[in-house]
């Protein structure tokens, strides 16, 4: 617990340091394996014009990139905040073993960070979310995942 306690602090940190300059938001992130931290990374949205670019996004990259793998099994990600469903998405894709988060969705929404819409807008039918969903060329579309069943060679993930 009391390593758990360290790589907490140094997410937070990041997160402050981030929060007090002009370079991204409020967000820090740290990636630890074996007791040693693979990654570090605060958000840069707004630096790098990348809305992908959130401080657990960034961390997840630099961890898969130092380690040569996209499979961070093993790992555990500490973040300054919830990781929002983008970011908790990444986790799950990466197979990210273990989560610990400081402020919660609703202490970052206070600060003009809210992912409520995006929750919201997954619960409803594809019809009637926000961004207009049109299914087209539906059988053409299928044959790509045809290859990949066939496809001998393939690395799955």
């Amino acid at each position: 617990m009391e390593n758990d306690k360290k790589f907490m602090f140094e997410a937070i940190t990041l997160a402050s340091r981030n929060a007090c300059s002009s370079t991204g938001g409020p967000f820090g992130a740290v990636i630890v394996k074996e007791g040693e931290i693979v990654s570090s990374a605060v958000n840069s949205v707004t630096t790098d014009n990348d809305p992908t670019a959130h401080a657990e996004v960034n961390a997840i990259r630099a961890a898969c990139k130092k380690l040569g793998t996209f499979d961070l099994t093993g790992c555990t990600l500490y973040s300054s905040c919830e990781p929002c469903p983008m970011c908790l998405s990444a986790a799950y894709w990466a197979h990210i073993s273990k989560i610990f988060y400081a402020a919660d969705r609703n202490q970052a929404e206070r600060a003009g960070f809210s992912d409520a819409f995006i929750y919201d807008q997954f619960a409803l039918p594809l019809g009637e979310r926000s961004i207009p969903f049109e299914q087209i060329f539906n059988k053409e579309g299928v044959e790509p995942f045809d290859l990949w069943i066939d496809n001998e060679s393939k690395i799955k993930y």
